[in-house]
């Protein structure tokens, strides 16, 4: 007897299920999966408040988290007066309109409920003997599951879209227990829980260095501190024009870096270029990237070596650390992001002249490296979170897969 069986969604265990959204409903082991209102009665932008009960849309749902912060909201009378899409702790959120395959878990809310989007579908569990809403979630989150989704999706739509209907046909794999389901949502939660302390603790540390830099450079500032440009504590390196550079062969070739990856990082669908390119012009972890076109923003790169395409800046400096020059960058963004807008162009920017006219205090040899010995240790320690979130994420994604297929067992 084979060890494996085929299905919808590839080969599994042949101790295994693959049923469908409409076998859960059938077996009273998840309620049915709704969304939220549609039509006449779908809140529209006059009944937005400033607070009162969450109402999330798709854009709300990002790396497996809802912002609950930034969304929209309306007031409890007008949620008491929808039909559907309440949503309560526990529930598996899956966005199914334009940005497909989006999850999350709803987790502890200050209401008694969130309303949904019909962008959004919540599935609720009813059997947790039978079903985790963890692993469901994780199941969501696997490539099988993502292109499924995908597929299902209604072509002859302008934005991608598969409704509750569509969705009860949407396969799901169910391991043999629900102690195998918990295994597998536990190793890959803990991975998340990992990643997500990192990330906590570099939004901490940013926090703790913006407070010494104002204390430092702002609120504290010496009327005997030497006033200098911006374009003279750095060098502000402008990238290639990588297409004028293409790989050679299959082998001598690095990723492109621009706009779209500093936001979002390397991906598929990322340019490759020759790596035999000026060294000045290749990008490592550890590096500050000023991007000086389009979307501004200024980031220590976190991703794998790559080349810089143009119209971002290389950050480096021989006279000062690295937190002073991306700190004094960082001061100044907003100004030129100003500047950028005022530009009556289709993509705005900033120029040189801007660094030049962007004013720096360098105090003395001694103060500037005193203020070193405390702000050094946190930029390295973010350097060292992001690459150590780096390595957990690729690990928690080779093994999703892994683990959602049976490829890998853990119970």
């Amino acid at each position: 007897m084979s060890e494996f069986q085929s299905t919808d969604v590839g080969d599994i265990p042949i101790d295994w299920d693959c049923v469908s959204v409409a076998d859960l409903i059938a077996h009273g082991i998840i309620e049915k999966p709704l969304d939220g209102n549609h039509g006449g009665i779908h809140p529209k932008g006059d009944d937005f408040v400033d607070s009162g009960i969450p109402f999330v849309m798709a854009t709300d749902i990002n790396d497996g988290k809802i912002d609950l912060h930034n969304c929209k909201f309306i007031s409890r009378e007008q949620a008491d007066s929808l039909r559907k899409g309440f949503s309560i702790p526990g529930d598996v959120l899956l966005t199914h309109k334009a940005s497909l395959g989006r999850t999350a878990i709803v987790g502890r809310i200050e209401t008694d409920f969130i309303m949904l989007t019909p962008q959004v579908t919540y599935y609720r569990i009813k059997d947790y003997e039978k079903l985790s809403n963890l692993y469901l979630k994780y199941y969501f989150d696997s490539p099988e599951f993502q292109e499924t989704l995908i597929n299902h999706g209604d072509s002859g739509s302008t934005r991608a879209y598969v409704g509750i209907t569509a969705q009860r046909d949407l396969p799901v794999v169910l391991p043999a227990s629900i102690e195998e389901q918990k295994a597998i949502a536990s190793v890959l939660s803990s991975l998340d829980d990992k990643i997500d302390l990192l990330n906590r603790q570099n939004k901490t540390l940013e926090a703790i260095a913006g407070t010494l830099f104002r204390q430092w450079f702002v609120e504290e500032a010496q009327e005997d501190w030497e006033e200098r440009p911006l374009s003279s504590i750095a060098n502000f390196l402008n990238g290639l024009a990588c297409q004028k550079y293409p790989p050679e062969n299959d082998v001598e070739k690095l990723p492109v870096l621009k706009i779209r990856e500093l936001q979002s990082g390397i991906s598929e669908s990322s340019d490759f270029a020759s790596s035999k390119v000026d060294e000045k012009y290749i990008v490592k972890a550890g590096d500050v990237i000023f991007s000086w076109s389009a979307s501004l923003m200024v980031k220590i790169w976190d991703g794998e070596t790559c080349v810089l395409n143009q119209h971002l800046f290389k950050v480096t400096s021989d006279e000062f650390p690295k937190w002073f020059y991306l700190m004094w960058c960082r001061h100044h963004l907003q100004e030129f992001i100003a500047i950028s807008q005022a530009h009556a162009t289709t993509m705005g920017h900033i120029k040189r002249g801007d660094l030049d006219e962007a004013v720096v205090l360098v105090p003395s040899a001694k103060e500037l490296q005193e203020m070193n010995s405390h702000m050094e240790p946190i930029i390295e320690k973010q350097i060292f979170n992001s690459s150590q979130i780096k390595q957990l994420t690729s690990l928690r994604d080779m093994l999703l897969p892994k683990l959602i297929s049976g490829a890998v067992r853990v119970a």
